[in-house]
């Protein structure tokens, strides 16, 4: 509205706005609008994003931390186990090396008890094929028979046996007859310490070798020819 004073009189005259004026205002208006609810939906996502994040950062935290535990757990338990395994008594070790030791001993006594047993064996029968060749025991055949004796007497203890005297059923009554009996003792004697299992204690390889010691003393108050 537009006012001016003519002769005394003040006359008013209404100024019409214009459409496109309006039309632009209202426009202006609108897109004022529209930014704000733009600037509102950006800060909502960001505030989305920051609690998407957050979350993201918490779970990663305790994903870290039991990992960390378990960590802990394990090793705790693996020094435990070390803890146990060195306030194990001293004694227990001890028991347990010797323990070892015997089986190792035991097996080796093993071992050599039967190549005792072959090596009385075959002493026997060389003795038995010299006697056949020359009717006597000559002073090597002797030295033989000591040599029997001491491997019968040796597969004797290893066998658990003790020096228990034997008195034959059926002893021999001369030189040729105790010859034979001590080839067919000694072979005996071989079979039954091979048969004879691992840490076991056979009084038939006992047995067996008091007797043949008992022979071998008839054989020494025998005469020496036939």
């Amino acid at each position: 509205m537009c006012c001016r004073e003519i002769s005394g009189a003040t006359h008013c005259r209404i100024a019409l706005v214009p459409r496109q004026v309006i039309f632009s205002f209202k426009f202006v208006g609108l897109v004022q609008l529209m930014i704000r609810r733009v600037i509102d939906m950006i800060v909502r996502v960001s505030l989305v994003v920051v609690a998407l994040a957050l979350l993201a950062t918490i779970a990663t935290s305790g994903r870290a931390r039991q990992n960390g535990q378990e960590q802990k757990s394990t090793l705790s338990v693996d020094q435990d186990k070390t803890r146990d395994d060195a306030s194990r008594p001293f004694t227990e070790l001890e028991d347990e090396m010797r323990a070892k030791r015997a089986i190792k001993f035991a097996d080796k006594e093993y071992q050599e008890n039967l190549e005792r047993a072959r090596d009385l064996s075959l002493l026997s029968t060389s003795i038995v094929s010299s006697f056949k060749q020359k009717n006597e025991l000559d002073q090597e055949n002797l030295k033989k028979l000591e040599k029997v004796e001491k491997l019968a007497k040796s597969i004797r203890h290893a066998a658990g046996g003790s020096e228990d005297e034997v008195e034959m059923e059926k002893p021999p009554a001369d030189l040729a007859s105790a010859v034979d009996m001590l080839a067919d003792l000694s072979k005996s004697l071989k079979e039954k310490v091979e048969k004879t299992p691992k840490h076991v204690i056979s009084a038939s390889v006992i047995d067996e070798a008091n007797v043949l010691l008992e022979l071998i003393r008839i054989v020494r108050t025998l005469p020496r020819k036939v």
